[in-house]
């Protein structure tokens, strides 16, 4: 069985050494870029499985390249980077990242995060096929694409997939955030947290839901979320 491969891309070598050692030890196949340039090229020949990036690039916006990565790439994305402060934490979520890494970090940590991001997208999904049709809509889990009853189509990220796809395997059913936390293989806290009311806040923007009264994705304050609506897979 091939081990998963991911990418790094920073431009210090230290990082980018320390990163490799600690994953070549875990066991995963890695490649490591310094300019994004490069790491888009890398891109073009292999999906990696998780994309480890910086946000000061040399070369181009981390940011930009983040949202990028997300709608366009099927791996997951987290961001490694000494923006510690808690807008580019959120902006990183909010345009697709999967989870988000400060510097100085402990190397077992991305690792664990690492592993806990590919359990979350290597879980078992409890209807076959790749799309999903529900009140007026069609998610297409193979394009990243969701289609309205007009044609008209509106990408969304890997991460904000992951969460679409639990609604839509449990609809009409509870689902807490510890199941969330569960299902998603994510660790645990505040970060966590944010990461989901970022994600489900897209989706309803997305799906055009009244952020005052969704249709679709209820709140259940202090217990989770239900998804309120029919749903048959192809």
């Amino acid at each position: 069985m091939t081990a998963p491969l991911v990418t790094i891309l920073d431009d210090e070598p230290e990082i980018r050494r320390i990163l490799t050692q600690a994953l070549d030890e875990a066991g995963f196949r890695t490649q490591s870029f310094a300019r994004a340039r490069e790491f888009e090229a890398a891109l073009q020949r292999a999906t990696p499985d998780v994309c480890l990036v910086d946000l000061s690039l040399p070369d181009t916006d981390g940011l930009a390249l983040v949202h990028r990565l997300a709608l366009e790439q099927g791996a997951s994305v987290i961001i490694i980077s000494g923006r510690a402060q808690v807008q580019d934490r959120v902006t990183g979520l909010e345009l697709g990242a999967d989870d988000y890494i400060t510097k100085p970090f402990d190397p077992a940590e991305v690792v664990a995060r690492i592993r806990a991001r590919l359990r979350g997208g290597n879980r078992t999904p409890m209807q076959a096929g790749n799309r999903a049709a529900f009140h007026g809509w069609v998610a297409d889990f193979d394009s990243y694409m969701l289609v309205d009853d007009s044609g008209a189509t509106t990408p969304f990220s890997h991460a904000e997939g992951e969460v679409l796809r639990l609604f839509l395997e449990s609809p009409r059913r509870l689902i807490s955030r510890a199941q969330m936390q569960e299902s998603l293989g994510s660790a645990a806290g505040d970060s966590f947290d944010r990461a989901m009311d970022v994600r489900i806040s897209r989706l309803r923007t997305k799906l055009r839901e009244d952020p005052k009264n969704p249709r679709l994705i209820k709140t259940i304050y202090g217990a989770g979320y239900i998804f309120l609506g029919d749903v048959s897979w192809s």
